[in-house]
């Protein structure tokens, strides 16, 4: 049974981009979405319909704002700053055996980039967000990509990056949400990585 009276988010992540396709990572580079990315952009269109949203908010890199509108969103969405992707800085463009191939080690959540983003950076960033949106007085919908709402999602229930962001795979053009438990409203992850709505490749 639903409760009308506590607010969920609604977090969609970006359409396909040539680099999701080839695994490189996409920070700070504004690469657009490809032809199969906007097809399956438009699909959360009708995914979304029927829900009110007393806000939405998108990063201001291209492909997160382009799946904005192509879900029909723009007009009404306002860019924050606080929602890009991590910045990965060294390690921009890279796939991560390549990372690996000199830092076998490594592990995004728990080191950070070189050049780039601390787990404490993205952190931050991402408690700046949850304040907004707990600020809000209704639901709330979110387009970004999928490392910070990796972090996103575990701050929301208390959790650090390191603490299993590993484990939150994140499909492209999906739908995750966060939200109160109906008892005891506690911060919950209602709903991750819906991908009913996507096209087929």
């Amino acid at each position: 049974m639903e409760n009308n009276h506590l607010p969920v988010i609604y977090i969609a992540r970006h359409g396909e981009t040539a680099w999701t396709v080839t695994g490189q990572h996409t920070g700070l580079t504004d690469l657009p979405l490809t032809a199969q990315g906007e097809r399956n952009a438009r699909a959360l269109a009708p995914r979304l319909a029927g829900i009110t949203f007393s806000r939405v908010f998108t990063s201001p890199l291209q492909r997160a704002c382009q799946t904005c509108a192509l879900a029909g969103f723009e007009s009404v969405a306002e860019i924050d700053h606080d929602l890009v992707e991590w910045n990965y800085g060294e390690y921009e463009g890279l796939r991560s055996v390549d990372i690996r191939a000199k830092h076998p080690d490594w592990q995004l959540f728990r080191d950070g980039c070189p050049g780039g983003e601390s787990p404490t950076d993205v952190r931050i960033r991402a408690d700046n967000v949850i304040a907004r949106i707990q600020a809000v007085k209704g639901n709330v919908l979110i387009f970004s990509s999928g490392h910070f709402i990796r972090v996103l999602a575990a701050r929301w229930i208390g959790l650090e990056p390191s603490q299993n962001s590993m484990s939150f795979l994140l499909s492209t053009a999906s739908v995750s949400a966060i939200g109160y438990d109906i008892e005891l409203s506690r911060p919950v992850i209602r709903l991750w990585n819906d991908t009913h709505h996507v096209c087929a490749q």
